[in-house]
């Protein structure tokens, strides 16, 4: 439903990353910071974005993870 959102090339905002991943901005930051999510590119001195394709392979690897064993696919 949300990936549409998500182009399937090119770059993406977090708010387009958070209509589709439903996180703060905070846990966000915290969990690129810990390597669980993928390092944004800067674009210029006040703006980052990530690219779709590895917004799509996150989105892939969580929904993998929860239809495993974990009740919380993001921890």
């Amino acid at each position: 439903m949300g990936q549409e959102i998500i182009p399937e090339t090119g770059f993406v905002r977090l708010t387009q990353v958070l209509m589709v991943i439903p996180l703060g901005k905070t846990c966000w930051w915290e969990g690129v910071k810990s390597g669980r999510f993928p390092k944004p590119i800067k674009l210029s001195a006040r703006c980052v974005a990530w690219k779709a394709e590895d917004i799509h392979a996150l989105i892939k690897k969580l929904s993998d993870k929860a239809v495993g064993d974990s009740p919380n696919a993001l921890e």
